[in-house]
């Protein structure tokens, strides 16, 4: 699949509310949204998800946490609370990609014990990682070219994309704008 080279702020608003803005005169005069699904296959633990987890107003807390168990530390099974913001990235990524498959997550919440020996382990991993704030997930989409991936998370300018080609994986995070 090929996108566009520049992303405008325009075209990633649409796309963060594409689902949004379909919505008939009833529901535009009602405030109501349409619903927000992901699917997650975690790659560690073999646990599959389909979910929708915004719908109406409001995020469904039921399935805000059946997303944080399924996005869990595989490593010490600590349960930490994803940030609604990147899930609302990862439901833009997934339709700007136009992707018809299971984010593949091979890293969610990240526990700071986990995060410490990880820190040690390798320079490439940072002592204050915003996995440990549920603000970062690692994945990759089978039906997505990994640098087709990696060029539509940057294109949205929405927050942090790092480019693990060797890995098999992009991370995407919503603190500020940055690439490595």
């Amino acid at each position: 699949m090929e996108l566009v080279n520049n992303l405008s702020r325009r075209r990633f608003v649409c796309a963060l509310g594409a689902s949004t803005l379909a919505v008939g005169p009833l529901e535009a005069k009602a405030g109501v949204a349409a619903p927000r699904a992901l699917r997650f296959d975690n790659l560690h633990t073999g646990e599959k998800l389909a979910v929708e987890y915004f719908h109406g107003q409001r995020y469904d807390p039921a399935a805000l946490a059946a997303i944080n168990h399924v996005l869990r530390d595989f490593r010490t099974g600590d349960v930490g609370d994803i940030a609604p913001e990147l899930l609302d990235l990862l439901h833009a990524l997934v339709t700007l990609t136009g992707s018809e498959r299971a984010l593949q997550v091979i890293s969610g919440y990240r526990s700071p014990a986990t995060n410490a020996t990880l820190v040690e382990r390798s320079s490439g991993v940072a002592a204050g990682s915003l996995h440990m704030r549920g603000q970062a997930i690692d994945i990759r989409l089978a039906d997505v070219a990994l640098p087709a991936l990696r060029k539509a998370a940057l294109g949205m300018r929405a927050g942090g994309v790092g480019y693990y080609p060797a890995s098999n994986f992009v991370h995407v995070d919503c603190g500020r704008v940055r690439a490595w």
